[in-house]
């Protein structure tokens, strides 16, 4: 590793970490100053720079074998807050509480916009995380290293969620800005969990496979002839599972689906025939909705298709998801020789960024065609007669 590297110290990285002819150390992302110094005969140790009086000190946290990172965060955070109290955000000396800012100036000029279901998602992360850890205190007394002793202890359970919440708190704190309650976000420069992308999509055995036990289910039960509908028409439209599950029969519209609160907005996705079929082959019952719950028909089906754990049970694939059934599309997509702007448009992606991790799929056609190429090049040119000299 170069001696300026910065990664997310894990005690995995750092026994992965050699010992080399000079020493050189290695910082983390997580807690500024916090680094592993390794000496050329092998011995490593958790080291912190901090500020103490103005100047600038090393402090030694002793070896790493004898320590976890975690524990050696949570030292930090103390070490830290001890040495360098953060200074209040704010100039102003009247700032609400937390809570008090939350429940009234940012509820009324922000929560309205967003969609009901992101509406579930920030209740829960006011409820269970930002109002217990910060609710309590003003505005102007949120530190970074508050910050930072929160963030850090959720991620040890869910990154994932942290990552979620954290950029709840931004939007909160950056509005609290606006409204000159702060001077400055403490919550801007946190890093986020790293995570990996997942695009895992089906090839064609594996569809073929899907197919047919589709069709198996189907037989054995006409009860789950719909749900497997449903999974069939996540692969041919890659819409996601609520556009679907929620899919009213106001919203068909011939050959395409006119839809009116996906997760983008309103959208029409285009039909192909065999989506129309499928669509078009469900009873048209009393209910405003295509796959209605059996049980209550002024509902569509419940959030979870219990049909998709057999299949993918039966069909060897327990790693995918419902939701990789849209990577499916959009990958065949790509490797049909669909442009990547197009198969933006047809996902219903705000961005075609986002689109392009499907890119490399595009990539394996190019060389293959390119192989193809060379190989019919250089049948000609091996295969052509030579001219007589004269």
């Amino acid at each position: 590793m170069a001696e300026t590297e910065r990664v997310r110290l894990t005690d995995s990285a750092i026994a992965r970490l050699r010992p080399r002819e000079r020493e050189y150390s290695v910082w983390d992302t997580r807690v500024a100053g916090l680094g592993v110094r390794v000496r050329p005969a092998g011995k490593a140790s958790f080291i912190l720079l901090r500020k103490v009086g103005g100047r600038s000190t090393r402090v030694s946290l002793g070896p790493t074998a004898s320590r976890s990172v975690e524990d050696v965060r949570r030292h930090c955070h103390e070490l830290l807050a001890e040495s360098a109290p953060d200074k209040p955000t704010c100039a102003s000396r009247n700032a609400p509480l937390f809570r008090d800012f939350v429940a009234g100036p940012w509820r009324e000029s922000h929560f309205s916009r967003y969609k009901t279901s992101t509406k579930r998602g920030i209740r829960s992360s006011l409820s269970c995380q930002l109002l217990p850890a910060f609710g309590e205190t003003p505005l102007d007394e949120i530190t970074r290293n508050q910050v930072l002793r929160w963030f850090d202890c959720h991620s040890r359970t869910a990154p994932g969620g942290a990552n979620r919440v954290l950029g709840t708190l931004r939007q909160i704190l950056n509005f609290a800005v606006a409204c000159g309650h702060i001077d400055t976000n403490p919550a801007l420069g946190v890093t986020m969990n790293r995570r990996t992308a997942r695009t895992r999509f089906l090839s064609r055995d594996e569809l073929r496979r899907l197919h047919d036990i589709l069709d198996e289910f189907s037989g054995r039960d006409p009860n789950l002839r719909q749900q497997a509908d449903m999974i069939r028409l996540l692969l041919l439209t890659g819409c996601r599972r609520d556009e679907i599950r929620k899919l009213r029969w106001s919203e068909v519209d011939g050959d395409k689906l006119t839809l009116t609160d996906s997760k983008t907005g309103p959208r029409t996705v285009r039909l192909n025939a065999q989506a129309r079929r499928i669509i078009e082959r469900q009873p048209r019952a009393e209910s405003a909705f295509v796959f209605a719950s059996p049980r209550n028909s002024d509902r569509p089906r419940g959030p979870h298709i219990r049909l998709w754990d057999s299949v993918r049970r039966e069909a060897g694939f327990v790693d995918v998801r419902m939701h990789d059934l849209r990577h499916t599309f959009a990958s065949h997509a790509v490797m049909s020789g669909v442009s990547i702007p197009v198969v933006s448009r047809l996902l219903g992606h705000s961005d075609v960024r986002m689109t392009l991790r499907y890119a490399h799929l595009a990539d394996r056609e190019i060389e293959s065609a390119a192989e193809r190429i060379g190989t019919a090049m250089t049948r000609v040119m091996s295969g052509g007669q030579r001219r007589p000299r004269s």
